[in-house]
């Protein structure tokens, strides 16, 4: 019964979009071939697996919810878990401090693809590619500042850290025969006044310049900027303009964090800019609450504008989606749900938008009419394609998804002590 309800449901809402030029069909197709990049450190507050005490580098998971991933095995379990519950097909990303290092100790300068061997296997027999990510914060060599220090000694091992990391994700691109997204961000900056911001910004330029050196076919890196860090809010050697010139200059993949602005900023509107100056955009969704809180990504105004810009600008072949929120207040398979179901939601609306008739109006400077359209486009039966997307996937529709995650929580979570 509730199949043939959402099959009628799905038909009405396929003649509704119609009527306003919109193919349905088509829009699924697309978004059947989007995938999302989930964050592995959702599964257990950004802890890894190299015991180095508490995280620091101005990030934060609060909450102390029950039952989070404790080692790798827990990890890949939740993961898998949480991916059950979403249609379409989806990558993992990976941060160095997730390697399989077997209980041994192995500092972040003597790193290489062998501790993530068995990743690599677990994610073929999965088929979840993977992406990649260097580690600087929770390290007792991280301080404030870690690629742009000025003690040579503590650059160069940061330097090195991030070489091997590039290298590792080289071969996880080669392994999966797609390449591996590695992103680098680094915490370095300043509590209060800093008077040497030209001096750390020259040292990670040149940090930059020295890890880039070698060219890789199989893997894309990406570089990140942030406003500011807790402990670290009066200066941020690596910025949005920093990186913006890095990134034009050296061609690279520009990282877009939704929490990495000011609160007023819009992410949307960034894209077009970029995209005419640097080749791809890898964005990093979450949801910022007053700061960069990483709170769980719903479908809100900021993500809906986000998937829409990406589809105006025809950027789907340019723009990468991965998952950056952290919350450690709620049954985490629960928040890698929520947040990359909404991910997914904000992009069928995107793609179910009357574009060409929008744009029709706009050319004509029908302005009324554009409005009216955009207005009329918010309540368009959009979740009636969403219901048959899910269905056709063979994932939970609607909130069916609540009470399974409830009995894996009874079932396994709760029981980790």
């Amino acid at each position: 019964m509730k199949e043939e309800l959402i099959t009628k449901a799905y038909e009405i809402a396929k003649e509704r979009y119609a009527a306003v030029g919109v193919d349905v069909d088509k829009a699924m197709d697309t978004l059947q071939n989007i995938s999302l990049s989930l964050h592995c450190w959702q599964a257990d507050d950004v802890a890894g697996f190299e015991s180095n005490g508490s995280l620091t580098g101005g990030i934060q998971a609060t909450g102390n919810y029950p039952g989070k991933a404790r080692n790798i095995d827990e990890v890949r379990q939740d993961v898998l878990k949480a991916a059950s519950y979403l249609p379409g097909t989806h990558r993992l990303n990976l941060h160095e401090i997730y390697g399989d290092f077997q209980g041994k100790f192995v500092d972040r300068d003597q790193v290489d693809a062998s501790y993530f061997e068995s990743w690599m296997q677990w994610a073929a027999e999965n088929n979840m590619k993977l992406d990649f990510n260097s580690t600087s914060f929770s390290h007792p060599k991280s301080g404030n500042l870690t690629l742009a220090n000025p003690d040579k000694a503590i650059r160069d091992f940061w330097v090195e850290h991030t070489i091997r990391c590039r290298a590792i994700a080289e071969e996880m691109g080669k392994r999966q025969n797609d390449p591996c997204i590695m992103n680098v961000w680094v915490h370095d900056g300043s509590k209060d006044i800093t008077v040497n911001r030209m001096q750390y910004r020259e040292l990670l330029k040149d940090s930059l310049d020295r890890i880039f050196a070698t060219e890789y076919k199989n893997m894309k890196d990406c570089i990140e900027s942030k406003v500011f860090g807790i402990g670290l809010e009066s200066y941020t050697v690596g910025s949005n303009d920093f990186y913006i010139g890095y990134g034009v200059s050296r061609q690279k993949m520009i990282t877009l964090d939704m929490g990495h602005f000011h609160p007023t900023e819009s992410v949307a509107d960034k894209l077009s800019s970029l995209l005419l100056y640097v080749p791809e955009i890898m964005l990093h969704v979450s949801r910022p609450v007053r700061w960069d809180s990483d709170h769980v990504t719903i479908m809100n105004d900021e993500t809906l504008d986000l998937c829409q810009e990406i589809v105006r600008c025809n950027a789907l072949d340019h723009v990468h989606i991965g998952l950056d929120f952290f919350d450690a207040s709620i049954n985490r398979i629960g928040a890698y749900v929520i947040g990359a179901r909404a991910t997914q939601k904000s992009m069928l609306r995107a793609l179910l938008e009357p574009i060409a008739k929008l744009r029709e109006y706009e050319a004509n400077n029908q302005l009324f009419e554009r409005l009216a359209l955009l207005e009329e486009a918010k309540v368009l039966p959009w979740n009636a394609v969403w219901d048959m997307f899910c269905l056709k996937n063979n994932v939970p529709v609607g909130e069916e998804y609540i009470a399974d995650i409830e009995k894996y929580e009874a079932d396994v979570t709760s029981k980790r002590c």
